[in-house]
């Protein structure tokens, strides 16, 4: 395992720029959810070039590199031996001089082209979007964790808290930093198997690195949170929790060189697997690149609107459902959740013909149909069954997932300091159309509020008894 570096610090301007940042803010912690939008834009005008060297001379004693001009050979001497052997060693050492040249930083720009250089079709959006990812960049990091100084997993992740007075920084990013490396039973379960004691380096944008400290791990969002020692300001990302399907929308991350990656893609609503959560959202793409999990998806305005938790099913989740996770945890050092004990999708995704077809035989236009039901348990207790339809939790309409997701939140946030524990009881009130006998009814549903993963069982039994004896 690679050893974490301090990191170097060039001269005092850094210092100058973090004293004019304390004077426009006073607060020593500094939240990347709630950062505005003209913060933002300030931070991208105000640039400071802390290694550049003045000097009230003009004359330097680094002299400039040699010219690179191209040697030729007159027509008049083109037929003596001698020049033609001058002119095959100068042309031999302009080629090498070439090459060596064109390794230089403002040469070296078709190494590694994005989709932003190769897609003509985004033509129309490219200049908003270099806009956003450049404006985005700098809050994106790339971490790595070992196991007995061996590789387990590399992912990216957003920096989202700073404190000025403890140097400190947080980061958020995918649970998959530390989770196991048994792909083949991580497709088939819900909750996966984490290495919390795994150490991760944090690779920094100056070359450095730095250990990282977990803090919290949310095994049912799949997010971590690490805490980070830095002894300069960090960019904190801007998250907008408004995404709709079909938007313009890029996934960033970065390799193992720290360049970004960079694929364009849409938002996608997609009826999830059997172990996929009800509340992802879909990057739809025609790319394939790879450890992007824990990288942000931006929007045209270089703001977070998800974070990439599985890149290899597409899948994020909404900064919506991060902004409300990201709050609990500021207020309550957890993130409590309602377990209901099923899985859903919603009947405003289905196909217009389906919609139709409920709403004019049940007058039903809204709510979510129940997918899976936990075998043992209290939902399948109280009778709800696979095509069963929610209409109302807690006295609300739900029509989205990532609505109901957010509810959950909600109750589990405002339940859980009165309770003061968790894996805590409770009944909420929910309506239930059920698709078998067409009748709706209102049942108190008791439910868990935990932090934990939570695992829909399959509802499986034994054969025992052949037909032939």
């Amino acid at each position: 395992m690679p050893k974490a570096g301090r990191r170097r610090t060039r001269g005092d301007l850094g210092t100058g720029r973090e004293a004019k940042k304390k004077t426009a803010d006073d607060r020593p912690v500094m939240f990347a959810a709630l950062e505005s939008e003209k913060s933002q834009s300030e931070a991208k005008l105000d640039r400071v070039y802390d290694d550049v060297v003045e000097s009230s001379t003009e004359e330097s004693s680094d002299p400039p590199s040699p010219l690179l001009h191209r040697p030729y050979i007159p027509d008049e001497l083109a037929d003596r031996a001698d020049i033609r052997a001058a002119f095959r060693e100068a042309n031999a050492t302009y080629e090498a001089d070439t090459e060596r040249r064109s390794a230089v930083l403002t040469m070296d720009r078709y190494s590694s082209r994005s989709c932003l250089s190769n897609d003509r079709r985004l033509l129309h959006i490219r200049e908003a979007a270099k806009d956003a990812v450049l404006l985005a960049a700098n809050s994106i990091i790339s971490l790595s964790s070992y196991l007995d100084d061996e590789l387990l997993n590399r992912c990216c992740g957003l920096w989202i808290r700073r404190d000025d007075k403890k140097k400190t920084a947080l980061v958020l990013t995918s649970a998959n930093l530390i989770r196991t490396k048994d792909h083949s039973s991580a497709r088939n379960q819900w909750t996966g198997k984490y290495h919390p004691d795994a150490s991760v380096i944090v690779h920094l944008l100056d070359g450095t690195t730095a250990l990282a400290h977990l803090i919290y791990l949310q095994e049912h969002y799949e997010l971590a949170l690490y805490e980070v020692v830095v002894d300069k300001p960090v960019q904190l990302s801007t998250f907008n929790d408004n995404v709709h399907s079909g938007q313009d929308v890029f996934r960033l991350g970065r390799d193992e060189s720290l360049d970004l990656r960079i694929t364009h893609g849409r938002v996608e609503y997609r009826f999830p697997d059997r172990h996929e959560r009800c509340h992802y959202m879909y990057f739809s793409h025609d790319e394939r690149s790879l450890h992007d999990d824990g990288g942000p998806i931006i929007d045209l305005e270089g703001k977070v609107v998800g974070m990439v938790n599985h890149q290899i099913k597409d899948t994020f989740l909404p900064s919506s459902i991060l902004h409300k996770c990201l709050d609990l945890w500021r207020k309550l050092k957890c993130i409590p959740r309602v377990h209901l004990g099923m899985t859903f999708t919603s009947i405003k995704f289905l196909d217009p013909i389906c919609i139709e077809r409920m709403r004019r035989k049940h007058n039903i236009e809204s709510g979510l149909i129940v997918e899976q039901v936990s075998k043992e348990s209290n939902a399948e207790k109280l009778g709800i069954r696979k095509g069963d339809i929610i209409e109302r939790l807690h006295g609300q309409y739900i029509s989205t997932t990532t609505e109901l997701e957010k509810m959950l939140l909600d109750i589990g946030g405002d339940h859980f300091p009165k309770a003061k524990v968790l894996n805590a009881k409770l009944d909420i009130r929910i309506q239930i159309f059920r698709a078998t006998k067409l009748c709706r009814r209102a049942r108190n549903l008791t439910v868990t509020v935990s932090d934990c993963g939570e695992d829909i069982i399959e509802g499986t039994y034994p054969i025992t008894v052949g037909l032939w004896r």
